[in-house]
């Protein structure tokens, strides 16, 4: 399957003729693809948001051509590894905050799989809960004092 994949990639890369040299890794949950790029910045945009257009789109040329939808992570030049990294960091400084002040911390302006990290981040943490509030673009990330 991930010859099919890689194959099926390279067709979509093609299309949008983007030449780079990539790596495809899949297990039973999701189908990860790493991009090597000379210019990541064009392929991951503003806030990254042409990388999560292109994973979006992918995932879904990748479900109509294997007959099968799996989440896709599309990563290019370490990029979401190192928001991944930052938003930890962004979890623990929200729970000694939330701490201290004895209330609430609100996390704005995070996308749906940033908030994902952060909720995972916390979700076993006995001191502080993590909650997702809000609707489309103005949802927003709460951690608050258990």
């Amino acid at each position: 399957m991930e010859a099919k994949i890689k194959k099926t990639t390279k067709e979509f890369f093609k299309i949008l003729e983007i030449e780079d040299p990539f790596e495809v890794e899949e297990n039973e949950e999701e189908i990860k693809i790493n991009v090597s790029s000379e210019n990541p910045g064009i392929l991951i945009g503003y806030h990254g948001e042409t990388l999560e257009s292109l994973q979006l789109i992918l995932a879904l040329y990748l479900s109509k051509k294997l007959g099968e939808f799996k989440r896709v992570s599309l990563e290019v030049g370490d990029y979401k590894k190192n928001r991944e990294e930052w938003l930890k960091k962004l979890a623990a400084d929200a729970k000694e905050r939330a701490l201290s002040d004895g209330r609430e911390v609100t996390l704005e302006d995070l996308k749906a799989w940033e908030r994902r990290i952060v909720h995972m981040e916390l979700a076993d943490d006995k001191e502080v809960i993590s909650e997702s509030m809000g609707e489309g673009r103005e949802r927003a990330l709460v951690i608050r004092p258990r």
